[in-house]
């Protein structure tokens, strides 16, 4: 049996003097590690770009100043909700009267927005403008479609659907401006939001 271990290691010697590798079988011990070395990158990198909610917490802002800004400068109706049950946050509010900077050139309209978040984290929107209304429309529902009536009190809303099924829109013009609430919810759910706006 010693014979056999040194005839090995002689045969394992190469010509040029160095040693070759002798081949080893794969042991589970050599499979575990290797997974580890796979597997705690993954891990890590998982941890590093995936956040819970908590770390990035929803930025509120004050929507009321904006609101009463716009309402004495509009030449129409601004409306925005009142009287929303305990957990609605506002996470955006816009103000541009027209020829005003909005979105980098001038605005064509007076333009009103206020985004709100519902307690369940379902972004609504209440978008009004005074001119190009159509532009606005296709803008603000996502190139929506037209998908019947809504009735919310006593107005009636043109609902829209955008041609990815996701975004749904409620749509009312009068004589002096278009608004539109816009989310990715229901129609009930916008009517819900609609009928607090006041």
């Amino acid at each position: 049996m010693g014979n056999r271990r040194a005839r090995r290691a002689a045969a394992a010697i190469c010509e040029d003097g160095f040693v070759a590798q002798v081949e080893r079988r794969a042991t589970a011990g050599d499979l575990l590690r290797s997974l580890a070395l796979i597997l705690v990158p993954i891990a890590v990198i998982t941890v590093l770009f995936t956040r819970l909610p908590d770390d990035h917490p929803v930025k509120v802002v004050d929507w009321q100043p904006v609101l009463s800004t716009a309402r004495q400068q509009a030449p129409y109706r601004v409306l925005a909700p009142a009287n929303l049950p305990e957990g609605w946050r506002a996470t955006a509010v816009n103000w541009v009267k027209v020829g005003d900077p909005y979105l980098g050139k001038p605005s064509v309209r007076n333009l009103w927005q206020l985004g709100m978040l519902s307690p369940d984290d379902v972004y609504l929107s209440v978008v009004q403008g005074d001119l190009q209304p159509d532009d606005l429309v296709r803008e603000q529902t996502r190139m929506g479609v037209p998908d019947g009536t809504s009735t919310v009190g006593d107005a009636t809303w043109q609902r829209r659907v955008s041609p990815d099924d996701r975004t749904r829109s409620l749509v009312r013009t009068d004589s002096t401006a278009t608004t539109i609430v816009v989310g990715d919810t229901s129609y009930t759910g916008l009517e819900a939001f609609a009928a607090t706006l006041a």
